[in-house]
């Protein structure tokens, strides 16, 4: 939960009418007792030892490989399953694809009225809607092979995997068991949102669909942890937050975005451009919300990433967000374990406000990368549904790092956290030589000793890895 010395949630404030933009981080290789500038743990300097393979879920202990060079060591790779299992969906009617190939893309809200708009999510590699506006034509939607988490009793055909309960109840109606009145609390000073949360839970047939739900600032920010987990474990099976870490000017605030650093790290009240506005805060809101769940790891957690400008006319001096920056905070979001991306398909304000950004010719630059990278989701699928192996691989502090175990095989990946750039380190628990492939650029990086570096030019940068060292003598035992 929170570390002692961060900034505490203010009390809550109920907020009416109010859709928040905002989004959710347990990093799976962050270990050591030094903190880096948010305040989370920093990496050990890495012990130098040869490290055991995983072959399924469970602890194996690091030992030399027969005839190698070195001693023994005491470090364990820990394998730790994707949340709630690869077989999570497949406990619903109408389930979700459980196969290790699929990996959920959505878009929020979208309208889906004729065959160009299905062709062009396919197109973009975008596989579930996430609410839909009440027009749209779920018949397109199972015909083209996606699905649906409607928010409306649309449908309840085999595109229709989950119903849609609420929005944002955490913060427009806030930590409370007050009487409802319609949509809102019947007494603006008794926070209802439970009570709200409660009724659209009831309002849904009891068909054995999953049901989702969507929280904002209240569970991230404002409310405590024991008022934030009530809304993230009592009424949905998968869940998710949204902060909108690049285009919102009020998330560095003290009460907000400010809750997950350091007092001294404030600057003039508000966080600093370098930490607020960035890559790796994403990847915060997933810890947030994942360390509430109970059981740990027991559900899903999904991500939101905005597309274009979420904020309204009224404040179109805020920022749109950049394509570079949508990339990493999609790989912010996976590394710290989302199990599902959302986009916020919306603009509000900027140059070019529209309810389906991805289909926009003025948003065509997004658009194309967010095509590539949603293919190279797609493509690592596979990868990101296998379990993490905990204590495989460190890294410099400057640096998020999550590593894979995959067809007997480390995949590392890595965001930056700094917007300076940087030479990062990274060890692997294994004191072989090799190689690391990185994943979809063309090169590959020499590993000596279990160590290679890699170049990470500001905040937005990615870089994904195969690790490859044949002189690792893997032994379970």
């Amino acid at each position: 939960m929170r570390r002692a010395g961060l900034l505490r949630p203010r009390p809550f404030h109920l907020v009416i009418g109010l859709v928040a933009v905002g989004l959710v981080v347990t990093s799976s290789a962050v270990f050591g007792t030094d903190r880096d500038e948010a305040g989370k743990a920093l990496p050990k300097s890495p012990e130098t030892c040869l490290s055991a393979a995983p072959t399924d879920a469970g602890t194996v202990t690091a030992r030399p490989s027969e005839g190698s060079a070195g001693g023994a060591c005491d470090v364990s790779v820990r394998l730790q399953p994707v949340d709630g299992g690869t077989d999570y969906y497949g406990r619903f009617t109408h389930p979700l694809p459980t196969a290790a190939s699929f990996f959920p893309i959505g878009v929020w809200f979208a309208s889906v009225v004729d065959p160009s708009d299905i062709a062009m999510d396919t197109e973009a590699g975008i596989n579930l809607y996430v609410a839909l506006t009440e027009d749209s034509r779920l018949n397109m939607i199972r015909d083209a092979g996606s699905y649906a988490m409607t928010n409306t009793r649309m449908g309840n055909g085999a595109e229709s995997v989950a119903w849609m309960l609420a929005d944002e109840f955490d913060m427009t109606g806030g930590p409370g068991d007050g009487a409802v009145k319609g949509d809102a609390c019947e007494s603006p000073d008794t926070p209802c949102g439970y009570t709200q949360m409660e009724k659209a839970r009831a309002s849904f047939p009891k068909d054995g669909r999953m049901r989702y739900a969507n929280y904002g600032k209240g569970v991230t920010f404002w409310e405590t942890d024991a008022q934030a987990a009530r809304f993230v474990n009592e009424y949905q099976d998968v869940v998710s937050a949204d902060n909108y870490w690049f285009t919102d000017r009020n998330v560095c605030i003290p009460s907000e975005g400010g809750t997950f650093f350091m007092e001294t790290d404030l600057v003039d009240g508000r966080l600093p451009e370098h930490l607020c506005h960035r890559a790796a805060n994403y990847g915060l809101t997933m810890d947030r919300v994942r360390e509430l769940v109970s059981p740990a790891g027991s559900k899903p957690v999904w991500a939101f990433v905005e597309v274009g400008h979420p904020s309204g006319s009224d404040q179109d001096a805020w920022p749109t967000i950049k394509p570079d920056e949508i990339v990493a905070a999609v790989w912010s979001s996976l590394i710290h374990g989302a199990r599902g991306i959302i986009y916020f398909n919306h603009s509000f304000g900027g140059p070019c406000p529209s309810h389906n950004v991805l289909r926009e010719r003025c948003y065509a630059k997004t658009r194309d990368t967010v095509i590539k990278l949603n293919a190279q989701i797609k493509r690592l699928a596979p990868v990101l549904n296998a379990p993490f192996a905990i204590n495989a691989v460190t890294a410099s502090p400057g640096v998020d790092v999550a590593t894979k175990w995959h067809d007997n095989q480390y995949h590392v990946l890595a965001g930056s956290k700094q917007h300076t750039s940087q030479t990062a380190d990274f060890q692997l628990a294994c004191t072989g030589d090799g190689t690391a492939t990185v994943i979809d650029e063309g090169r590959t990086l020499p590993i000596k000793n279990g160590r290679f570096t890699d170049a990470f030019k500001d905040g937005n940068a990615v870089h994904l890895y195969e690790i490859n060292v044949p002189g690792c003598g893997y032994s379970a035992g």
